[in-house]
């Protein structure tokens, strides 16, 4: 999942730096007996440190106010945990501002903390060691976790998640033996369940097996994994590419390996979790950047970029979130004029953008070989699963040869590998899939328009969101709609902005208008029984 402000860290601890390249900030304590702390000093300290990074008065600051309406982005909450756990002099999760989120129940927990004993002998001894750092069921995360799942049932609602599809899902999805129909998987050319993709598939089962049963460095190279690696490489017209086992580890591996301490990361504010948990891993300087926004990637770059070495520009092809697609030739501009390497995730444009779905460089006409690292998902448009990167050769063979999540994992499946290599094909030999799906999405949203439905930023993608606001709103108007037939996800906060729940739409070429008008009629009227 793409956010503004969520738990993107996990619990994990990881070095941050706040831009500067000085790491967790300055804010050392002069208080030697953290322990003494209270509520209110913490409550203080908390206070003026938010309103120093905002610049704005302290007496602004409502410690019972969501830090998320203060417009605090997900790095400055990791550095303000790092500037805390200086204070305090002790260490602390960095997604504390995400578990505890507002100023008044963190100073709460924090002063409950420093009424702990840190007598070393106790220590020693294990006493006064908190259960929350023993015990998983004890994990203020765990905790909380339990408490949103707690709400979503005292409304009635059965829970939502990990809902068996009984069926290929396509149009349509299958749930308890019902049919729906269905917005909640990114089949978007229809290519999972095709029989051309499922025959290649039992074909490669019968001659390889369903393992490639080893890293493919050393035995685990099947004669379909280059093939598969060429297509791609030849469809959005780069030199060659490398496929990995998961889309998700394919950002975390690549961006983690070829970039480090004395390089800087520049993303979108609205990056996926993958791009950011990269970066995390990489080691290097991270900034993020207003939402495509390049003017102001510019001025960062022409601030910074002389402090670093490596530098690295990461957007996406569509946002799955929002459903927006970002101005690639301005920031291929930018790229070319600080001599930064840029990188594309496609995991939701590739199959999906251009006259015939080769993407956002055939949407903008731009040459393939000005972007350096395209990366995109197999399991959406290509019926499979697995990730790759396509680029120059160079690039490839170092990552083929040297890159944890590659060299040290087992090769992508043969029968994964001979679906998405059918896909492919088969999106080559009938583009009209492409156009289909390109006319049901723009159906759908004006529509939607029509209805004066919120959309946010979503424009020419299968991506549309109808934004409600309200978290609560957002579960019951997915399961109205459940209730009529139609089976649409919801993202609610954190994971969104405490006042941007929505519903999420992936539109399919196999939709019919049909069923896209009774869907959008179908909001409005559910939506007004709630006004």
């Amino acid at each position: 999942m793409k956010t503004h402000f969520s738990p993107l860290l996990n619990g994990k601890e990881n070095k941050i730096s706040n831009g500067n390249g000085n790491g967790n900030g300055n804010g050392k304590s002069s208080v030697n007996q953290p322990n003494k702390l209270n509520k209110e000093l913490i409550s203080a300290w908390l206070i003026a440190k938010l309103a120093e990074k905002l610049e704005i008065d302290s007496g602004e600051i409502d410690p019972h106010t969501d830090l998320t309406d203060y417009g605090l982005n997900s790095i400055e909450a990791v550095n303000l945990s790092g500037e805390l756990e200086n204070f305090l002099e002790r260490r602390l999760p960095p997604t504390l501002l995400w578990d505890y989120p507002t100023l008044a129940e963190l100073a709460k927990h924090l002063a409950e903390i420093c009424q702990i004993s840190t007598d070393k002998s106790d220590i020693e001894n294990n006493h006064f060691i908190p259960q929350e750092y023993y015990d998983v069921r004890q994990f203020p995360e765990y905790l909380q976790l339990q408490g949103q799942l707690d709400e979503i049932n005292a409304q009635g609602i059965k829970n939502p998640f990990f809902t068996p599809q009984e069926k290929v899902v396509n149009d349509k999805t299958t749930i308890g033996h019902q049919e729906l129909i269905n917005y909640a998987t990114y089949n978007y050319l229809g290519m999972c369940g095709d029989v051309e993709v499922n025959r290649a598939a039992k074909d490669a089962i019968e001659r390889y097996g369903t393992s490639a049963s080893a890293s493919r460095l050393l035995s685990g190279e099947k004669p379909l994994h280059r093939q598969l690696e060429k297509a791609i490489a030849d469809l959005i017209g780069a030199e060659d590419s490398i496929v990995y086992v998961g889309g998700h580890a394919t950002n975390v591996t690549t961006i983690g390996h070829l970039f480090g301490q004395k390089d800087l990361v520049l993303h979108d504010y609205l990056s996926h979790n993958s791009i950011l948990q990269g970066c995390f891993l990489s080691g290097a300087t991270i900034m993020s950047f207003p939402h495509n926004d390049w003017d102001s990637l510019e001025q960062i770059l022409q601030e910074r970029r002389h402090q670093y070495q490596r530098v690295l520009i990461v957007i996406e092809g569509v946002y799955s979130t929002d459903g927006d697609i970002p101005n690639l030739p301005k920031f291929i501009e930018v790229k070319k004029r600080h001599k930064a390497f840029l990188m594309v995730d496609e995991a939701h444009s590739i199959g999906v953008l251009g006259k015939n779905g080769r993407g956002i460089g055939e949407l903008f006409g731009v040459n393939p070989h000005d972007v350096d690292l395209w990366m995109g998902t197999l399991s959406k448009s290509f019926a499979s699963c697995g990730g790759y990167i396509a680029g120059n050769s160079a690039l490839i063979e170092y990552l083929k040869y040297t890159a944890p999540g590659f060299v040290y994992s087992v090769g992508i499946s043969p029968p994964n590998a001979a679906a998405s290599l059918a896909a492919i094909q088969l999106l080559l030999a009938k583009p009209e899939r492409v156009a289909c799906l390109q006319d049901r999405s723009k159906l759908f949203l004006d529509l939607a328009k029509e209805y004066n439905l919120n959309t946010g930023l979503s424009k020419g993608s299968p991506v549309i969101p109808i934004i409600v606001g309200d978290s609560l709103k957002s579960l019951k108007l997915s399961h109205q709609l459940f209730q009529c037939g139609i089976n649409a996800p919801f993202m609610i906060y954190p994971s969104v902005p405490k006042n941007g729940a929505r519903l999420r739409f992936f539109i399919t070429c196999n939709h019919t208008e049909e069923q896209i008008r009774f869907t959008v009629e179908s909001i409005a009227q559910e939506l007004a029984k709630m006004e």
